[in-house]
């Protein structure tokens, strides 16, 4: 999907306003992309360097060589920074500015993206603000992050910042089976979290292919109320919940499947009664195993409350 694309249908407004700042000349000469991985801050960084260098008509046309080579990452004048290893470290901020400052350079427009600008070290935050404050040349400045709170509050102001919105369960579902998610899995995922990364790294993980399966074989014996359920807890669940996130997770996943049984009761205008009363226990679960109350005993007094 190219990156126009994408940013109309899942962040209209922030496309809406970047289009009209290109078109009337109004940008900034820095700009912080901040929101959830995932909602499209760095289609808009490509697509604004795009904009700015492409040389058909209609910008930008992703078939000329400016924007066939920024999308490549081999543009002279869009230089992209991430983070080396853990942090981004000020040899690559003074490297940028290096380039930057080249003969000949000063006069051209220049773009650069730091990507995860939250991981900027001391030394790299102080740099990049000197070059915010004393610019070279004319240059586009953009700085994505999922963490704004990390970002030195010289650089915010220095700035303009841009939220993007986090995706809606469905767009971020539509995006997922895009990528070749099950409509049911991509479901459950946006049950788990509104970040797309976040559901993609889910979706990749063995063990959650593995328990998601395992806790809809729970819930079926659950719904019918039969007493498998508290065998299934030391027979197999507890086999699989070794760490607390494990735990936390499969009482998330029962849940969504008992909610997904209570939509598709309501669809059928049947009564819920039973269902909403399953879902309150299940948050009380959740309460007590917050409570480090032990997942042994959560599961098995979860399956008798639920089973009488």
């Amino acid at each position: 999907m190219e990156e126009g694309t994408f940013l109309a249908e899942y962040q209209p407004l922030v496309y809406s306003q970047m289009k009209k700042n290109v078109e009337h000349e109004r940008l900034a000469h820095a700009y912080l992309f901040e929101g959830d991985s995932g909602t499209g801050k760095h289609e808009m960084s490509i697509w604004l360097a795009k904009r700015l260098f492409c040389e058909a008509e209609e910008k930008p046309c992703n078939q000329c060589i400016n924007c066939l080579r920024i999308e490549m990452g081999e543009h002279p004048n869009v230089r992209t920074v991430a983070p080396d290893g853990q942090t981004i470290k000020v040899d690559q901020i003074r490297q940028l500015q290096a380039e930057f400052s080249k003969s000949g350079f000063e006069t051209r427009q220049q773009v650069f993206i730091i990507q995860q600008a939250e991981k900027m070290n001391i030394s790299a935050a102080n740099s990049l603000l000197k070059f915010l404050e004393e610019p070279t040349g004319s240059f586009l400045a953009i700085l994505e992050t999922n963490a704004l709170g990390r970002i030195l509050p010289t650089i915010q102001s220095r700035c303009q910042v841009i939220h993007f919105s986090p995706l809606p369960k469905e767009k971020l579902q539509e995006r997922l089976q895009k990528d070749g998610i099950t409509p049911q899995t991509a479901e459950l995922l946006t049950s788990l979290t509104n970040s797309y990364d976040k559901a993609v790294e889910i979706s990749h993980d063995e063990w959650f292919n593995g328990a998601k399966d395992i806790v809809l074989k729970w819930f079926e014996y659950l719904k019918k109320n039969d007493p498998q359920s508290f065998i299934f807890v030391q027979k197999r669940l507890l086999t699989i919940a070794k760490e607390k996130s494990q735990q936390r997770l499969i009482l998330a996943i029962l849940l969504f499947y008992f909610q997904r049984e209570r939509n598709q009761f309501l669809v059928q205008k049947i009564q819920v009664d039973g269902i909403n009363r399953n879902l309150e226990l299940i948050l009380q679960a959740q309460q007590k195993l917050d409570a480090n109350v032990s997942f042994q005993g959560v599961a098995e007094q979860l399956v008798l409350r639920i089973i009488q």
